[in-house]
């Protein structure tokens, strides 16, 4: 794996309001953060693990003697993605739902990531720091997907087993979704109605689903939004797709999960790439859903979740 420099900021060198764009959208992102974390249904603790590349804010529920569950969100998004799915999620698992450390949350970033290696070692020296030392099961969306599957193959031997939903770097990009994503970048999100609008697109399940409805979408909406215009993002590392030979190399029981409306990438273009590639990896498609599939359906998803980590190792 290339292990490029990554670039360090001398902690005395950037403002006290980093990562954000000033003090106030700062304290205006916090705010809404912890008012939407007392939304969280279950007791919780926090933790905040000092890593090589800045501190890592973690959620932990569920019982102390629970196996482990490390949780990592989309991208641009934080822990509290996982709102809808924590509860059952922790019923027998202790789950660890962390703030992606270049993401909007409670993370703060002194190195900028360059590429897969430094999301891996970033990732190690969590686990590391939350003693999870016996192996994890790990859960990752999109591009925490992404970053779960990489660190799975650099580190095997942690991992007991690897939930994708929806997970980048699995198939090229479609081409639904390199139009949405050109008009983001050359809008840079300024545009709230034109990013509601492509929002609204691809987050339709979500929005139509019979137990979330317009408020909840909107609660989310702006809830993200407002991360993206207060948060001073390092530049985006591209995932890139895993080689077949990357595929092969996950050994360990690993589930793939999808919408069957996806947009971010051909759904049955990627089923049969994994079919043919790489066997071993379970594949299932969730209905009435796309990339929102942990949004718009999560008692579904959670109990795909469940189902499979229960189920004997392979």
């Amino acid at each position: 794996m290339e292990n490029k420099r990554s670039i360090v900021l001398n902690p005395m060198s950037y403002p006290h309001h980093h990562p954000f764009r000033s003090p106030q959208a700062k304290a205006e992102f916090l705010s809404a953060y912890d008012a939407r974390a007392r939304q969280w249904p279950i007791p919780s603790t926090t933790q905040t693990i000092e890593t090589s590349y800045g501190s890592t804010f973690v959620r932990i529920s569920g019982p102390e003697t629970g196996q482990p569950m490390v949780l990592l969100h989309g991208h641009s998004e934080n822990a509290l993605n996982w709102l809808p799915n924590i509860a059952e999620l922790s019923q027998d698992y202790r789950t660890y739902a962390l703030d992606i450390i270049s993401d909007p949350g409670r993370s703060v970033y002194t190195q900028v990531m360059k590429n897969e290696a430094d999301f891996v070692a970033w990732l190690d020296e969590v686990c590391v720091g939350l003693e999870l030392t016996d192996g994890v099961n790990l859960v990752g969306l999109s591009y925490g997907g992404w970053i779960v599957s990489h660190y799975a193959l650099q580190f095997p031997q942690k991992v007991l087993k690897l939930v994708l939903l929806a997970p980048a770097g699995f198939s090229r990009f479609s081409l639904k979704f390199i139009i949405l994503a050109l008009f983001l970048s050359l809008f840079q999100f300024r545009i709230k109605a034109l990013f509601r609008y492509l929002t609204r697109w691809m987050f339709t399940d979500f929005l139509n689903s019979s137990n979330q409805g317009e408020a909840a979408f909107n609660a989310w909406f702006n809830f993200i939004y407002l991360g993206l215009q207060n948060h001073q993002a390092p530049p985006i590392v591209f995932a890139k797709i895993l080689s077949d030979e990357q595929l092969i190399q996950l050994t360990m029981p690993t589930l793939f999960l999808t919408g069957e409306h996806e947009i971010v990438f051909s759904v049955d273009r990627v089923i049969r790439r994994l079919q043919t590639v790489a066997p071993q990896i379970q594949t299932q498609v969730i209905a009435n859903s796309g990339h929102d599939l942990p949004l718009a359906h999560p008692q579904t998803v959670n109990q795909a979740i469940l189902t499979f980590l229960a189920g004997a190792p392979a």
